[in-house]
């Protein structure tokens, strides 16, 4: 295995864990842009964990020797696979977990994905009685369920460190 990836890869995990103590201690500030610092922060957990999972799709596509250039995640990086006849047992791993709405790494991605599209979400506007009538729209939510948010990242990170490993394992056997 080629360094470049797999330093990439513990790079990003590395980051993961920084910006979840930050988050954490994001909890206890009493600045007035607490709420920020929070969402912040919130956003860069999901983009390092999704970034540690890109940079390990890389890693696997440089072990078995796949143009890492062209890779666009996992379903390009199983079709590129494919097409050279080689079976890969970590790209059969990574589909399943993919393909599993109730698995962790599905949820994941799913979480990054719907930080790029929280406009989409927004609720019809209600009629308005008058022009100049200002209506405010939330956006920074009660952070009341942050405890069990923290967790759960905690525990894709821990999912992710363990598949990592585990993966690796497997592509050093061989």
């Amino acid at each position: 295995m080629s360094g470049i990836y797999l330093a990439r890869t513990n790079q990003k995990l590395n980051f993961s864990r920084i910006h979840l103590e930050c988050l954490k201690a994001a909890q206890d500030d009493s600045s007035w842009n607490k709420h920020a610092k929070i969402e912040s922060f919130n956003e860069s957990v999901l983009f390092h964990l999704a970034a540690t999972y890109d940079a390990f799709l890389r890693e696997v596509a440089e072990y078995y020797r796949v143009d890492t250039e062209q890779l666009d995640g996992y379903r390009s990086l199983a079709a590129t696979i494919e097409a050279t006849g080689v079976e890969s047992p970590e790209l059969k791993r990574l589909s399943q977990l993919e393909a599993d709405q109730k698995n962790w790494l599905h949820q994941l991605l799913a979480a990054y994905e719907a930080c790029w599209h929280g406009a989409d979400k927004q609720q019809p506007k209600a009629e308005v009685s008058s022009v100049s009538e200002i209506h405010v729209l939330q956006i920074n939510p009660d952070h009341a369920e942050d405890a069990e948010l923290i967790a759960e990242y905690e525990r894709w990170l821990s999912e992710l460190s363990a598949l990592i490993a585990s993966l690796r394992e497997s592509m050093q056997e061989w």
